[in-house]
């Protein structure tokens, strides 16, 4: 056991709640621009997460016979 797996985890939305309080200020246009990017790419892969959960539980759905 290490001192990391005693430390608390963070709390969910925590990463996404500190990026919203973020100074803008000091980043150049260059570092915008890049964190656009990386934020456009999270974007995409919670949309594939989205639609992975929403076929899951289609195909349960058609299996148990819910409507």
């Amino acid at each position: 056991m290490t001192f990391e797996d005693l430390e608390p985890r963070p709390a969910r939305g925590a990463a996404l709640t500190a990026l919203m309080r973020d100074d803008l200020d000091p980043y150049s246009l260059e570092e915008l621009n890049e964190q656009i990017e990386a934020l456009g790419a999270e974007i995409e892969r919670r949309k594939r997460a989205i639609a992975a959960k929403r076929d899951k539980k289609s195909a349960a759905d058609a299996l148990f016979n819910f409507r």
